[in-house]
């Protein structure tokens, strides 16, 4: 699969925001993946610890959950960036012209409405667990050694306040194409040619 971005840039505000939160975007998808490499390393310690010593890592399941929305969550802003996403390109792919970018328009608003009840009920299932007057400012704990849970509840909705960030510039990068024909700051959909092409380059840089 190619990674290399068909977002187009210039010089206008728009894409001017668009690199400015492709740079925090980059940073979550970085902490995504180092929390996928220390679950990896904690595992090699569980298992090491249980074969040879008889004693597994302390709250190596309470660890995963703790993990978990750092996985699950935190690249997706950058994915939704990149148009990485499931979609159906084999009906959007058929459209070209401003009723690409109308069709793309109203799905990416209702996206960003999908995600705004999402931060806000992730939110309010962080508040519960979050209480300044409790023993590390948690209501709950995990099950073995008694982490608090609030941390990892405050993934989701950071994730997605970032995302929904991400879903206003697009929803100005697609408003704006149909008014310019222009479609800046907002994932293209590349044929089977391009993708060819940019999958060719890839591995040409990696020589």
């Amino acid at each position: 699969m190619a990674t290399a971005s068909l977002v187009l840039s210039d010089d206008s505000r728009l894409s001017k925001f668009d690199h400015k939160l492709l740079r925090l975007e980059r940073g979550f998808a970085l902490i995504s993946g180092l929390s996928v490499f220390s679950l990896m390393l904690m595992a090699v310690v569980s298992v090491s610890g249980r074969n040879a010593l008889n004693t597994p890592l302390p709250g190596y399941v309470d660890w995963i959950e703790q993990a978990m929305p750092l996985i699950a969550f935190m690249g997706v802003s950058y994915v939704m960036r990149e148009g990485g996403h499931i979609r159906m390109d084999i009906v959007v792919g058929r459209l070209r012209g401003r009723v690409l970018h109308i069709v793309e328009l109203i799905t990416t608003l209702f996206v960003l409405l999908l995600m705004v009840l999402l931060v806000w009920g992730s939110w309010a299932h962080f508040d519960r667990s979050f209480d300044f007057t409790a023993p590390l400012w948690s209501r709950d704990s995990s099950m073995d050694i008694a982490l608090p849970i609030w941390p990892a509840k405050l993934m989701a909705p950071l994730a997605f306040g970032v995302l929904c960030l991400r879903l206003c510039l697009q929803v100005w990068g697609y408003a704006r194409a149909v008014v310019t024909g222009d479609a800046i700051a907002v994932p293209l959909i590349a044929d089977a040619a391009t993708q060819a092409r940019m999958e060719a380059e890839q591995l040409e840089g990696q020589d």
